[in-house]
């Protein structure tokens, strides 16, 4: 996602041995994000990277699966790593604000040609590769495990926390399709807007004493 290093294009730079499976996922990873699974294919990769061919089903004997499949799980894990770090530090507004600002400038610069690579996966079909499903599900079930875990710590009850948190990764990474459709920013802005209002006013009310009287 928007925390991932991008490769290099320029394919006459050759990398060191050591470097090429790392080379191979952060080339796939900007694929992912830019042309979606179905055309993420090992010359791609290749192609952008500048890794020798001869790596690949050494460092991937799975292939154009596996290659894939690792590229969901290292993209996935460096962004749950952000957002529990932007969970922790951060009330539940402000860590929404942070991380669509990071988003807002991902799709800006990349002239809304860059998106989720874990939703990349997500929305294919990809009967051949269930494995991309499943990874995709578990980085989606972290990212929302550690948005409800931020938000139980501002007094909300288990079970709205939850919602919330999977009303929050369901609306932005679907704003971020629509602005990469649009060609337009407007879509995120207003998500965002519209969660963080969302949750002023249940964090608000959670944070309110109970009077005698209503118990």
């Amino acid at each position: 996602m928007a925390g991932t290093r991008r490769a290099r294009s320029d394919s006459s730079v050759r990398p060191r041995a050591g470097d090429a499976r790392r080379r191979m996922i952060e080339g796939a990873v900007e694929s992912l994000r830019v042309h979606g699974a179905s055309a993420t294919s090992v010359d791609r990769v290749l192609s952008s990277t500048g890794a020798p061919r001869g790596s690949v089903y050494h460092h991937f004997p799975g292939g154009r699966t596996e290659l894939i499949n690792d590229a969901v799980v290292a993209a996935g894990a460096l962004m749950s790593e952000f957002i529990e770090q932007l969970a922790l530090d951060n009330d539940p507004v402000t860590a929404l604000d942070l991380f669509g600002a990071v988003w807002r400038q991902t799709l800006i610069d990349s002239d809304f040609r860059e998106g989720c690579p874990v939703f990349a996966v997500a929305v294919e079909t990809n009967d051949d590769a269930p494995e991309f499903a499943r990874a995709a599900a578990d980085v989606f079930a972290r990212w929302q495990r550690a948005l409800a875990d931020m938000l139980v710590r501002d007094d909300i009850s288990d079970l709205r926390a939850s919602s919330l948190a999977t009303l929050t990764v369901a609306a932005i990474e679907g704003a971020i399709a629509l602005c990469r459709a649009q060609r337009d920013i407007t879509p995120l802005d207003n998500v965002i807007r519209e969660l963080r209002d969302l949750i002023s006013a249940i964090t608000r009310i959670a944070s309110e004493p109970v009077s005698p009287g209503s118990i």
